[in-house]
């Protein structure tokens, strides 16, 4: 079960001390190594929450696994989750941690959903674009293709999307044929 109030807290931890001992950009990378373990394995998830495997085992394996691919910081922050029994919180730790790493260095993630593949020169103008609007920040733009909107593009930062997918435009123009009818 999530919980978020707990996994804002023992990121807070983590990015307090990573900032520290100043080593925030080599814990960054082992959170990103971490994320991407949990999300491309479904069995490490599972190892994590698993309630039948003992803490020791579960310290051992983490070890074995990762061993000389994190650095002593993060190995430790880990154990000690697997010693307190919240490893089956870990994804939700990383994700929280990773966003306050962000809010820390100014990033934000701007996802763009598009009908076909940009090219990396109209990328480039788009993140320039953001630039200009949210001054500051530096732009971690993460595209997807999702050929069902049809033409234009769906953006997305914090809370506030903007659609001018052709799909949108559409559904607007049915409401208003419908809205007219009713009169």
């Amino acid at each position: 079960m999530p919980n978020p109030r707990l996994a804002e807290r023992y990121a807070k931890s983590l990015i307090d001390i990573a900032v520290e001992t100043d080593s925030l950009e080599e814990i960054y990378t082992d959170l990103n190594k971490l994320i991407v373990t949990c999300d491309e394995s479904r069995d490490f998830e599972n190892f994590l929450r698993s309630p039948i495997i003992n803490k020791e085992k579960k310290e051992k394996i983490f070890t074995a696994i990762f061993k000389d691919n994190l650095v002593e910081l993060t190995k430790k922050f880990v154990i000690l989750l697997i010693k307190k029994g919240r490893e089956g919180v870990l994804p939700e730790i990383l994700e929280a941690a990773i966003s306050q790493y962000k809010t820390l260095k100014n990033i934000r993630d701007v996802k763009m959903t598009t009908a076909i593949p940009l090219s990396k020169e109209l990328n480039d103008n788009i993140v320039e674009k953001i630039k200009q609007e949210i001054p500051g920040y530096t732009i971690e733009l993460k595209t997807k293709v999702k050929e069902n909107i049809l033409g234009g593009f769906v953006l997305e930062t914090d809370n506030t999307i903007y659609d001018a997918s052709v799909i949108r435009k559409l559904r607007d123009v049915k409401t208003s044929f419908i809205k007219q009818k009713a009169r």
